[in-house]
């Protein structure tokens, strides 16, 4: 393993992402909650590049600071660099830019020409997002360039790190022109991989024999792969966040990782004692409350209330399997009480439902009919052609009085004001008794570190980083009674992964209260295990090895 040196520690970490100030995806968790680990080790000396998407808006994660560095917000104008100073609204609250990148379109075939020159890089197949991300890319490296020259010198140790394909161009521009910086890369889930797997290829069995260039050409991923594969290739340590996604690497970029940097979290927003309780029945009251007005019975609080939630990624979530699983469920005689099975995915939502939002504004508390198509608790624009209500339909999942397996699919970003619910998803999480991620594609999965964190058991599989390093935490393959059951899965053991899922909620529903009660500590415990004050040696170990090879290469160029 790569020793830390204290030499070799960091003065000053850039780290820029898309998701910077700008909540809408997992990268977001990652930075957001170890952004106060980092500034606790240096203080203001950690500073996040994000786009300035919000233009005049009011930025909710973002409060501008005139005052910051105002010298040299005054030198970047004069280079064309239209920035906002200010803090991260999260704890720690840490310096973060966010640069206007639009004025840089003007100049995008000199870029990519450029880019060409220094790196090979494929710039010419471009589509979909890949000019908007470059140029927010270049414009984050023109920050640190500006900043570095202007208020930095060489005497001081400094760190570029750029997360996921979005910042690759930028890095490669670093390494270029400031070689004295030392550059990190971390792939979340690299863009081939994604789109093998997206595209309903095997992507597991087959790793070894696929070429990411070939595949790349074949999906029409030319450009992000290509960029992606020279970051990896010409950055000083080039990082993942799990081993399975560390495989993914080393197959399909041709480059192993120098160092896995599995995400960790603070466990802040989880509410402690009185208040967890409080939170906690509040939640499964209006979970059923919900599920009453829509189906028309009287669920009670015995009820087993599960759930599967995350992005819309139909196959690579596992949403699939889970539908499945909890049919198989529905169909078993030996289940002992009433099931809801939620699915938590924000799809095309065109608003709530009013038949529904009649019923749970209107007093009453218990009802005898259900509501038309009692599936859904809100209407969607594409409502004949959605994946989730389509395979529902397919396996004859209606919700009828005699199902012991009622599910319902809620459709929306659950911030707290989506007209039914109207609860955060933190405060939905509370109320489930178990949840399910059954990923085919998951390079680490934060769903269920924040489901444990809130002490609710859940089913996973061993092609998520999460379920892996449950895994070796545990010594072998977890199970409930440990707070998580890590399912085997593979490219094509589909049927028996349903199975495993249905027989681990059926294991669990006959669990007595002691068991029960035991399961969700062990959840809790094995959540503290994963806090950022216990990964976050990784990433020192990075910095620390970049700083190393940027220091030999300056020390190599001056001997010329």
């Amino acid at each position: 393993m790569f020793m830390v040196q204290r030499k070799y520690t960091p003065d000053y970490i850039f780290e820029s992402s898309w998701e910077v100030c700008n909540k809408v995806g997992g990268i977001y968790t990652v930075l957001s909650t170890r952004a106060k680990t980092l500034q606790e080790k240096l203080p203001d000396h950690i500073i996040f590049i994000g786009p300035d998407c919000w233009k005049q808006q009011a930025n909710p994660y973002f409060k501008e600071d005139i005052t910051l560095f105002a010298e040299w917000k005054t030198q970047a104008k004069t280079e064309g660099l239209n920035v906002k100073v200010g803090r991260w609204l999260v704890p720690g609250n840490p310096i973060a830019i966010l640069v206007d990148f639009e004025p840089f379109y003007s100049k995008k075939d000199q870029i990519y020409a450029r880019l060409w020159e220094d790196f090979q890089v494929d710039s010419l197949h471009a589509y979909g997002d890949y000019d908007e991300a470059s140029m927010f890319s270049y414009a984050a490296a023109k920050v640190v360039e500006s900043f570095y020259l202007h208020y930095l010198d060489q005497s001081q140790k400094v760190i570029y790190h750029g997360n996921e394909w979005m910042t690759c161009l930028g890095l490669l521009y670093i390494r270029k022109a400031l070689p004295q910086i030392g550059t990190v890369f971390t792939t979340h889930a690299t863009s081939i991989g994604r789109s093998i797997a997206g595209n309903n290829k095997p992507l597991y069995q087959y790793l070894p024999n696929y070429n990411g260039d070939q595949m790349a050409g074949e999906l029409n991923m030319q450009s992000k792969h290509s960029v992606e594969k020279q970051a990896a290739w010409n950055v000083d340590c080039f990082t993942t966040v799990s081993d399975i996604t560390a495989l993914e690497c080393k197959e399909l970029l041709d480059k192993p990782v120098d160092v896995v940097l599995p995400n960790g979290f603070e466990d802040d927003f989880v509410p402690k004692g009185a208040a967890f309780t409080a939170k906690r029945k509040k939640a499964r009251q209006r979970l059923l409350q919900v599920a009453n007005a829509l189906l028309g019975e009287r669920l009670g609080d015995d009820t087993l209330i599960l759930s599967t939630s995350g992005r819309y990624e139909f196959r690579n979530k596992g949403i699939d399997v889970y539908i499945d699983a909890v049919n198989m469920l529905r169909q078993d005689s030996s289940l002992n009480r009433p099931v809801v099975a939620f699915i938590e995915v924000p799809a095309w939502v065109k608003g709530p439902r009013e038949d529904l939002k009649e019923r749970l504004n209107g007093g009453e508390s218990t009802f005898d009919t259900p509501l038309d198509n009692p599936v859904i608790t809100h209407d969607l624009y594409n409502m004949d052609s959605d994946r989730a209500l389509g395979m529902m339909r397919h396996l004859g999942i209606t919700n009828r009085k005699e199902d012991k397996v009622k599910v319902i699919f809620l459709p929306c970003y659950l911030t707290g004001d989506d007209g039914i619910v109207n609860l955060s998803y933190y405060d939905v999480v509370l109320g489930h008794d178990l949840c399910v991620y059954p990923s085919y594609y998951e390079p680490w999965g934060y769903t269920p570190l924040e489901a444990i964190a809130f002490h609710v058991p859940c089913v996973t599989t061993d092609l998520s980083g999460f379920g892996l390093w449950v895994n070796s935490v545990k010594g072998g393959e977890s199970k409930l009674e440990e707070g998580v059951e890590v399912i085997k899965r593979t490219d094509y053991n589909y049927t028996q992964v349903a199975q495993d899922i249905k027989d681990a909620v059926l294991r669990y529903e006959r669990f007595t209260p002691t068991q029960v009660t035991a399961a969700r500590k062990a959840a809790g415990f094995l959540s503290k295990k994963a806090l950022w004050k216990s990964f976050v040696k990784p990433y020192y170990e990075a910095y620390a090895m970049a700083l190393e090879k940027a220091e030999k290469r300056m020390n190599n160029t001056n001997n010329q």
